[in-house]
């Protein structure tokens, strides 16, 4: 053999490998990849279960990241301060938005999305709360995920049990019932409110980390006349502190009380427990966990809409949209509008109904039969959509909320009067909100 037929025959040698080796690594190198970011419970494995569903059909890895929600705010907007996100779409907090629109964190979808999905079908409450900034201003930064709102669940055995129902008539001479008001609320935990036998009346979330206490009273404050601001502005002293809001935190601080020990201060962990453990006879919470209360009870469970004051009925408003980082490549971009655009299908959104706590924003499907027969819990959420509302979202929305937490957990403690704590924070949220430019 030639010197020069070993050269010819050493190069396609050499250029076999390479091509080899390449086809090896190609795969890992050229399969995209997006991840979504949200806190841990049953509503983010549903939607990693949707997600696999999306790679197998479109050759993406889709991974849904699950933190801590003790520690979830705080690990994404510490990963906002960075040049890049680690994550692609974000499941933010319907209080995020305005932080997430006016910090440029969020991509504007308001051109987009309406070529992708029939924006007359988003229920408008969940567009107003979850999904745009500034409120009426039809400026989309987010797409809807997890429509949620708050709810009223019940030992329905106890409820039945012919002795309570006996016993209860004899006391309050009417029937035990689910109730519809919150003055027969606060009877009914009365009533069941039994610490030597090891049974309590209720449960709320009470807590004074991130929204707990807020997201409990917000159920009582609208419906009792109070305000966290004036209609349509921003001004706050003058609206807050009123006799409506003072009396929504007084009967609140009474109910609170109709628990098991230390009862004012419990966080949504810590009010499930106390339901599930089946002590408590009522809980008001989201229905996003009402699945896992219903698993635990079955047919020894109800459920109803939160109660009402002087025909007033006002739920508090949770869920999640999901929006777009601004600090990730065009290309993870497209990708991301690609999976929103699927998951907002009516298809995938009658998918995703399905799992424990989808619950969806599209009015079609929260109008039908089939979504309200579903589950006993499926009627009473569609029942308190068009009553929820929720707290600021403004960009400084954190900061009002530490003031808020603080000052009514004053007032709950009995360490300030209601109404001095009130003028107080009204005071002190005004302040904030001119510091940020919110405020003349």
């Amino acid at each position: 053999m030639t010197m020069r037929s070993l050269h010819i025959l050493f190069g396609a040698f050499l250029a076999s490998a390479l091509l080899f080796a390449c086809s090896k690594d190609e795969p890992a190198k050229t399969r995209p990849k997006l991840t979504i970011n949200w806190f841990q419970w049953p509503p983010a494995n549903g939607l990693q279960e949707l997600a696999n569903e999306y790679s197998a059909k479109h050759g993406v890895d889709v991974h849904v990241e699950q933190i801590p929600i003790s520690s979830w705010q705080d690990k994404v907007f510490l990963e906002f301060g960075n040049t890049t996100t680690q994550f692609d779409i974000v499941v933010g907090d319907s209080q995020w938005i305005g932080r997430g629109a006016t910090k440029g964190l969020y991509l504007e979808l308001t051109d987009w999305l309406p070529t992708v999905t029939d924006m007359s079908k988003i229920h408008p409450r969940a567009a107003s709360y979850l999904c745009t900034y500034p409120e009426g201003s039809n400026r989309w930064y987010a797409a809807p995920c997890e429509t949620d709102a708050v709810g009223l669940a019940y030992r329905k055995d106890w409820f039945e049990d012919p002795k309570e129902r006996e016993a209860f008539k004899a006391k309050y001479n009417r029937e035990l019932g689910v109730p519809q008001t919150w003055e027969e609320f606060e009877q009914v935990a009365q009533f069941f409110q039994r610490p030597a036998e090891k049974r309590y009346g209720c449960v709320f979330t009470s807590n004074r980390a991130y929204d707990a206490l807020v997201m409990g009273l917000q159920n009582l404050l609208w419906s009792f006349g109070g305000m966290w601001h004036e209609p349509g502005s921003n001004r706050v002293v003058g609206f807050l502190d009123t006799p409506g809001t003072a009396a929504a935190v007084d009967f609140f601080g009474k109910l609170i009380k109709l628990g098991p020990k230390g009862s004012e201060n419990l966080d949504y962990g810590d009010t499930l427990e106390n339901f599930s453990n089946g002590s408590t006879a009522m809980i008001v919470n989201y229905f996003a966990f009402f699945p896992g209360i219903y698993a635990t009870f079955q047919d020894k469970v109800g459920f109803a809409v939160v109660p009402s004051k002087d025909g007033k009925r006002v739920a508090s408003l949770g869920g999640q949209g999901m929006s777009i980082s601004t600090k990730i490549s065009k290309e993870q971009q497209a990708l991301a509008k690609d999976f929103i655009a699927w998951f907002e299908t009516r298809e995938v959104q009658e998918q995703w109904v399905k799992k424990p706590a989808g619950f969806t924003a599209n009015t079609e499907i929260l109008a039908s039969a089939a979504f309200r027969a579903q589950t006993p819990y499926n009627a009473p959420f569609a029942d308190s959509i068009d009553s929820m509302q929720d707290f600021w979202n403004v960009p400084v929305y954190n900061e009002l909320l530490s003031a808020t937490q603080r000052f009514i957990g004053l007032a709950l403690d009995g360490q300030m009067p209601t109404t001095q704590a009130l003028k107080e924070l009204a005071v002190e949220k005004e302040r904030i909100l001119r510091g940020a430019g919110l405020l003349k």
